[in-house]
Protein backbone atom coordinates (compact mmCIF):
# COMPACT_ATOMS: atom_id res chain seq x y z
CA UNK A 1 0.00 0.00 0.00
CA UNK A 2 1.98 3.29 -1.20
CA UNK A 3 1.32 6.52 1.65
CA UNK A 4 -1.14 9.12 0.80
CA UNK A 5 0.88 12.42 -0.57
CA UNK A 6 1.82 14.84 1.57
CA UNK A 7 -1.24 17.91 2.24
CA UNK A 8 -0.80 20.81 -0.61
CA UNK A 9 -0.37 23.73 2.24
CA UNK A 10 -1.23 27.70 0.99
CA UNK A 11 1.06 29.77 3.31
CA UNK A 12 0.14 33.86 2.95
CA UNK A 13 2.98 35.27 4.61
CA UNK A 14 3.68 39.20 4.77
CA UNK A 15 5.90 41.02 2.98
CA UNK A 16 7.87 42.27 6.40
CA UNK A 17 7.95 40.28 9.22
CA UNK A 18 6.88 36.51 8.72
CA UNK A 19 8.65 36.64 4.63
CA UNK A 20 11.85 36.31 5.87
CA UNK A 21 11.05 34.07 8.61
CA UNK A 22 9.62 31.80 5.79
CA UNK A 23 12.81 32.46 4.11
CA UNK A 24 15.31 31.46 6.80
CA UNK A 25 13.37 28.27 7.39
CA UNK A 26 14.49 27.24 3.87
CA UNK A 27 18.50 28.89 3.95
CA UNK A 28 18.95 26.96 7.09
CA UNK A 29 17.59 23.44 4.98
CA UNK A 30 14.87 23.04 8.20
CA UNK A 31 12.38 20.29 7.42
CA UNK A 32 8.74 20.71 6.25
CA UNK A 33 6.46 19.56 3.40
CA UNK A 34 7.51 20.31 -0.16
CA UNK A 35 4.16 20.66 -0.80
CA UNK A 36 4.05 24.25 1.17
CA UNK A 37 3.68 26.87 -0.73
CA UNK A 38 4.08 30.72 0.05
CA UNK A 39 2.02 33.81 -1.04
CA UNK A 40 3.55 36.69 0.04
CA UNK A 41 1.20 40.03 1.00
CA UNK A 42 1.71 43.33 2.40
CA UNK A 43 -0.37 42.55 6.13
CA UNK A 44 -2.60 39.66 6.74
CA UNK A 45 -5.14 41.66 7.96
CA UNK A 46 -6.01 42.19 4.26
CA UNK A 47 -6.44 38.59 3.29
CA UNK A 48 -10.38 38.03 2.00
CA UNK A 49 -11.77 34.83 3.33
CA UNK A 50 -13.44 34.03 -0.02
CA UNK A 51 -9.15 33.65 -1.20
CA UNK A 52 -9.05 31.10 1.46
CA UNK A 53 -12.16 29.18 0.45
CA UNK A 54 -11.38 29.46 -3.03
CA UNK A 55 -7.52 27.94 -2.51
CA UNK A 56 -9.37 24.98 -0.78
CA UNK A 57 -11.57 24.86 -3.77
CA UNK A 58 -9.13 24.51 -6.01
CA UNK A 59 -6.77 22.19 -4.74
CA UNK A 60 -4.98 23.47 -1.77
CA UNK A 61 -5.54 21.12 1.38
CA UNK A 62 -5.11 23.65 4.11
CA UNK A 63 -4.37 27.47 4.57
CA UNK A 64 -2.38 29.11 6.95
CA UNK A 65 -2.21 32.66 7.63
CA UNK A 66 1.53 33.65 8.98
CA UNK A 67 0.29 36.72 10.35
CA UNK A 68 2.52 39.63 11.84
CA UNK A 69 0.68 39.75 14.76
CA UNK A 70 1.48 42.80 17.17
CA UNK A 71 4.59 43.58 14.67
CA UNK A 72 2.07 45.02 11.98
CA UNK A 73 3.57 48.30 10.40
CA UNK A 74 0.34 48.96 8.50
CA UNK A 75 -2.00 48.44 11.66
CA UNK A 76 -2.45 48.47 15.76
CA UNK A 77 -4.82 45.97 15.51
CA UNK A 78 -3.80 43.90 12.52
CA UNK A 79 -3.63 40.61 15.00
CA UNK A 80 -7.90 41.16 15.86
CA UNK A 81 -8.50 41.89 12.24
CA UNK A 82 -6.93 38.62 11.11
CA UNK A 83 -8.24 36.60 14.03
CA UNK A 84 -12.02 38.39 12.95
CA UNK A 85 -11.34 37.15 9.22
CA UNK A 86 -9.81 33.63 9.84
CA UNK A 87 -13.48 33.58 12.31
CA UNK A 88 -15.16 34.19 8.82
CA UNK A 89 -13.38 32.35 6.74
CA UNK A 90 -14.31 29.00 9.05
CA UNK A 91 -17.82 29.78 9.42
CA UNK A 92 -17.72 30.20 5.03
CA UNK A 93 -15.49 26.38 5.27
CA UNK A 94 -17.93 25.22 7.51
CA UNK A 95 -21.12 26.60 4.76
CA UNK A 96 -18.99 24.61 2.04
CA UNK A 97 -18.90 21.28 3.75
CA UNK A 98 -14.93 22.06 4.38
CA UNK A 99 -13.63 21.55 7.89
CA UNK A 100 -12.46 24.64 9.94
CA UNK A 101 -9.49 22.93 10.68
CA UNK A 102 -8.07 23.40 7.33
CA UNK A 103 -7.31 26.96 8.05
CA UNK A 104 -5.05 27.80 10.73
CA UNK A 105 -2.96 30.86 12.19
CA UNK A 106 0.00 31.91 14.21
CA UNK A 107 2.30 34.83 14.41
CA UNK A 108 5.44 34.05 12.69
CA UNK A 109 8.39 36.83 12.73
CA UNK A 110 11.31 37.51 10.98
CA UNK A 111 13.92 35.07 12.88
CA UNK A 112 10.91 32.44 13.24
CA UNK A 113 12.50 29.89 11.21
CA UNK A 114 12.22 26.82 13.38
CA UNK A 115 8.75 27.74 14.54
CA UNK A 116 7.44 27.78 10.91
CA UNK A 117 9.52 25.09 9.92
CA UNK A 118 7.46 23.04 13.40
CA UNK A 119 3.86 25.09 12.09
CA UNK A 120 4.27 23.58 8.65
CA UNK A 121 4.95 20.01 10.05
CA UNK A 122 2.40 19.79 12.82
CA UNK A 123 -0.11 21.14 10.56
CA UNK A 124 0.61 18.64 7.19
CA UNK A 125 0.13 15.84 10.49
CA UNK A 126 -3.14 16.94 11.39
CA UNK A 127 -4.37 17.96 7.64
CA UNK A 128 -3.39 14.23 6.89
CA UNK A 129 -5.47 12.77 9.99
CA UNK A 130 -8.81 14.75 8.49
CA UNK A 131 -7.93 12.82 5.11
CA UNK A 132 -8.27 14.15 1.43
CA UNK A 133 -10.82 17.30 2.01
CA UNK A 134 -13.88 16.84 -0.07
CA UNK A 135 -13.74 17.52 -3.84
CA UNK A 136 -16.15 20.26 -4.70
CA UNK A 137 -19.17 19.45 -6.23
CA UNK A 138 -20.59 21.18 -9.59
Amino acid sequence: MSASPAPRILVFSTNNISDPGIDLAGSRHLHYPATVSVLAVPCSSGIKPSWILHALQTGQDGVFIASDGEECAYLPDCAERTAHLVTQAQQLMAEQGLEPQRLKMAAVCSVCAEPFAKYMREFAAALAELGPRPVAVG
